[in-house]
């Protein structure tokens, strides 16, 4: 059996991909990032990978006629690496059938917020705006909605007096470069079991 594949989605800085580059290099993600797709030729996450040795499928949606036909041309991709999993890293678009169907199960996506609260853009925003006293991070499937598959992981993150969106976005992102490459390691393990909506991660060695 080879050993377990993983593609990245990421369209910016790559600090989510680079944490599990990390975890990769300290041998505790026990799978490899074999593939980084991306939809933004210049962003940050491609040098990322370039200094990681890890292949990189990059590309302009305006090249295409419609996401449909981008996306069939990313699923080629995945197929020739033999992808196990999708890890939405920062990936700044929403996924048509074409990618959610075939990889349903083993599509992945972190959210700055505690699902199902402030879904969508801006999230640590919307939570300032409200005034909430606890936010934090999920990690869960992708079902092809605007965050609403089911939920793997969440860790919370207390709003302290004074707060902006800088301060708060810094310990947000510091909980997700550790949670993420965690939840990753589950799946490699073959820990993750998905029945209905709820998420069973079996303990250590109850494979």
């Amino acid at each position: 059996m080879g050993s377990y594949r993983i593609a990245v989605f990421a369209s910016g800085r790559g600090s989510n991909f680079q944490s599990l580059v990390d975890a990769q290099v300290r041998g505790v993600l026990g799978g490899e990032i074999s593939l980084l797709v991306c939809d933004k030729p210049q962003a940050p996450v491609v040098q990322r990978a370039r200094e990681a040795g890890i292949e990189s499928f990059v590309f302009q949606p305006k090249d295409y006629a419609s996401r449909e036909d981008y996306e069939r041309e990313i699923a080629a991709e995945l197929q020739k690496s033999g992808i196990d999993l999708i890890v939405l890293a920062g990936y700044m678009r929403l996924l048509t059938s074409v990618l959610v169907e075939p990889y349903s199960g083993r599509m992945i996506n972190i959210h700055p917020s505690i699902l199902p609260s402030f879904s969508g853009k801006n999230a640590i925003g919307q939570a300032l705006d409200y005034g909430v006293k606890m936010t934090g991070v999920t990690v869960h499937f992708v079902d092809g909605g605007m965050d609403t598959g089911p939920v793997i992981a969440q860790r919370a993150v207390e709003v302290v007096e004074g707060d902006d969106e800088t301060s708060l976005a810094e310990r947000i992102h510091a909980v997700e470069q550790q949670l993420y490459p965690e939840v990753v390691s589950w799946f490699t393990a073959g820990r993750i079991e998905l029945i209905g909506r709820n998420v069973a991660i079996a303990a250590l060695g109850k494979r």
